[in-house]
């Protein structure tokens, strides 16, 4: 069917979270880096829609945003299948995806948000997060699907690997504490498996590229 290639960061959330579900699907890959501030030729040729990463190109033709591509990789090699066999599993996994999916928006405020709106961003993060921990990892396993990580892990991995960077960079904790046990549980489940801890970006590489990205959106206009 083709070789496969990845256009994306390793910094990205959305990039790496391909990355997982090729490598726990076993599918050989070329990952391709791409400098966001220069984009390349062959970006811009695959994705010239959003101009933005991941894109897999799968035997010379893109497919592009990471939740779709996700699906399109399950579909394509069903092996270690990321998505429950149930109809009624598979529609809660899908809705735990969108769930988070809508919510990006608010909990990236927290990174460029600036005194009482630093506080309020954190306030309305907390309130996903609490959403999560109550009603999303209810399900008695060590990941949302159970005992096996699937696609709803990977769509809320950046938790599991970005937050503890977010909150060095911010300087405040977020799901450290007593009030998110299953989250932190989850997270470490998730982190330390085996595929996935092989595959993180190193933790202080992160905490100074989110620094100087952190700077760079607060600088005043020209």
């Amino acid at each position: 069917m083709g070789g496969v290639k990845l256009h994306g960061s390793w910094a990205s959330p959305f990039s790496n979270r391909v990355v997982w579900a090729l490598e726990l699907k076993g599918i050989p890959y070329e990952f391709v880096q791409e400098d966001m501030t220069k984009k390349s030729p062959l970006l811009l040729h695959y994705n010239p829609v959003c101009k933005k990463i991941p894109v897999l190109v799968h035997g010379e033709k893109p497919i592009c945003e990471s939740s779709i591509i996700l699906e399109y990789i399950d579909e394509t090699w069903p092996q270690k299948p990321l998505l429950p066999i149930d109809p009624l599993d598979r529609a809660t996994a899908r809705f735990w995806i969108k769930f988070i999916e809508d919510k990006e928006a608010t909990m990236r405020r927290i990174f460029v948000a600036r005194g009482e709106d630093k506080e309020e961003a954190r306030r309305a993060s907390l309130e996903v997060l609490r959403t999560v921990e109550e009603r999303g990892l209810g399900g008695g396993g060590k990941f949302f699907g159970g005992d096996a990580i699937n696609m709803v892990d990977l769509t809320y991995g950046w938790i599991a690997v970005w937050m503890k960077v977010l909150e060095e960079v911010l300087d405040m904790k977020l799901i450290e504490g007593p009030e998110f046990p299953r989250l932190q549980a989850w997270a470490e489940s998730f982190r330390t498996a085996a595929v996935i801890r092989d595959h993180i970006p190193d933790h202080q590489k992160m905490v100074l590229h989110l620094r100087r990205r952190r700077e760079e959106l607060l600088l005043p206009p020209n």
